[in-house]
């Protein structure tokens, strides 16, 4: 979970999806959430749930810097926000990891 987290951490993209994502963050509700953005039926924790949109988001992320037609900036700015409210949970879960960070 520290990898995912510290990956999280470096990731740089623009400030407005960023702005955007940080608003949609205080909208998340987790199972609608991830059923859309996941699957309906997926049972995840936190920690895989964010594995699971990382993965999403860095693919959204190369079709935007390739000017992919396909590119959705409505679709990656959900993700990116439900990517801050997961890591959101897992930091309120396991505080104890980002003392020691």
């Amino acid at each position: 979970m520290s990898k995912t987290l510290d990956a999280l951490a470096c990731l740089r993209r623009p400030r407005l999806l960023i702005r955007a994502a940080r608003i949609g963050a205080e909208d998340y509700r987790r199972k609608p959430h991830l059923d859309r953005l996941l699957g309906a039926g997926a049972s995840y924790g936190p920690g895989a749930a964010l594995a699971q949109l990382m993965s999403l988001e860095a693919e959204q992320e190369e079709l935007r810097n390739s000017g992919s037609a396909n590119y959705g900036v409505a679709r990656h700015v959900e993700i990116l926000a439900a990517m801050m409210a997961e890591a959101r949970l897992i930091s309120h879960a396991c505080p104890s990891y980002l003392a020691s960070a």
